[in-house]
């Protein structure tokens, strides 16, 4: 909502106690966010006051076990808030591979040969590979929506080209966690819809960086995961209400039978999920006077989002002039994450990193599961600097900084 002040990035920064670490003598600026981002105290205080005061097993007749109860569905609403979904939507698990190649394995149930699930060369391969196991599984095949290597971008019509009669369902993600490319979900959402198949939209890399509504976007599915937006690791699905009774779900007799515990076999990761919730409490609470959690978090994303344009503006500015260094992806001002791959010349990406960590400066490397975007680049793999709310103009320079010295030597 308009007007409402979000904190600023040294009131941000003093939440983090990542950012007191020092390395060789130098403070640690993170651009590993894309891979995980820092916690802040108060998700892991969420997280030790569940340890320590109310840990039990759920739906039994005791104060803690009821503790329990109430906790995970405080964070069932929490989360729900986030992606504009309903709190029996909402289903945890180990991670997002995890729920993704459990929810593929359900539907898989239902399809067989003549079947098709449409994917793309941009998406991490958690948002491949389940749906590629369907093609052993269960005999279906796979239409593939190629990438444009120049733009970073999927090829123009390539999604309406792959989509058919035969069309179950089409996987696409948000955001490239490589590339920092955003993609329009709604419109290939609506795609999928018009053709009588299902959507499933991996926000992983979207979720701290985008406001997430799951109505407007038009999805059946949507995956992401609280590591990435400053929570613990564990994974977060979206299924619409009638999609999620509708799953063929593997179960042990006396486990749940209704959404969301349906999807959640054994026994969950309850302190993970607790702080899940904390991390989305805290992204809210950046906006200051927000009337509802959710408008919080709009206001909170929004401004990130703006902040972290023109920290990307600054990277790729900066690291643009340097001779010898390529950046990949759309360009700044265009629909993008404030995530930069990019290459040195005469060093791998792991080279770049370690001389980059011996100046404390953190930054990724190699194809971060994004195997075929780094194949169709052509590069063997790229370094990655992702911007996130803690992150400082400074600090972008001190990553320019390190690059040009390495580019130098």
């Amino acid at each position: 909502m308009s007007g409402i002040p979000v904190a600023s990035v040294e009131a941000i920064r003093a939440c983090f106690p990542a950012l007191e670490r020092r390395h060789n003598g130098h403070p640690v600026a993170y651009f590993d966010g894309p891979g995980g981002t820092q916690v802040p105290r108060a998700v892991g205080d969420a997280m030790l006051d569940y340890l320590y005061h109310h840990n039990a097993n759920t739906h039994w007749s005791y104060p803690t076990s009821a503790e329990t109860d109430a906790l995970l569905w405080q964070a069932r609403e929490a989360v729900a808030d986030m992606l504009g979904a309903a709190p029996t939507e909402v289903a945890f698990g180990a991670n997002m591979t995890t729920l993704t190649f459990h929810l593929a394995r359900a539907l898989g149930r239902k399809w067989g040969p003549g079947d098709e699930v449409v994917v793309t060369e941009l998406d991490h391969h958690a948002n491949l590979a389940p749906w590629q196991a369907l093609v052993q599984e269960r005999g279906i095949s796979l239409r593939v929506v190629p990438l444009d290597p120049g733009t970073g971008r999927l090829v123009p019509d390539g999604l309406a080209a792959a989509i058919g009669p035969r069309t179950r369902l089409v996987a696409i993600g948000m955001a490239s966690n490589a590339l920092g490319t955003v993609t329009d979900v709604a419109a290939a959402c609506a795609q999928a819809a018009a053709a009588g198949a299902l959507s499933f939209v991996d926000a992983v890399h979207a979720a701290a960086h985008l406001p997430l509504d799951v109505r407007r976007i038009g999805c059946d599915f949507l995956s992401c995961s609280a590591y990435k937006f400053y929570g613990p690791h564990i994974g977060i699905l979206f299924g619409r209400g009638a999609q999620l009774e509708a799953l063929d779900l593997p179960k042990l007799i006396p486990a749940a039978d209704d959404p969301p515990e349906s999807l959640e076999t054994g026994t969950q990761n309850h302190e993970g999920i607790v702080g899940a919730a904390a991390a989305v409490q805290f992204l809210a609470g950046l906006a200051a006077g927000a009337p509802t959690r959710r408008d919080g978090l709009r206001t909170t994303l929004v401004e990130l989002h703006h902040r972290g344009e023109a920290l990307l503006a600054a990277m790729w500015e900066g690291l643009s002039a340097v001779p010898g260094v390529r950046c990949y992806g759309p360009p700044p001002g265009t629909p993008r994450t404030p995530t930069l791959g990019f290459t040195v010349e005469g060093h791998t990406s792991e080279q770049v990193a370690i001389a980059l960590a011996e100046r404390g400066v953190f930054v990724s490397h190699g194809d971060f599961y994004a195997v075929t975007v780094i194949e169709r680049l052509g590069v063997e793999g790229l370094v990655r600097a992702g911007c996130a709310c803690y992150t400082t103009m400074d600090e972008v320079a001190r990553l320019v900084a390190g690059v040009r010295e390495i580019a130098e030597r």
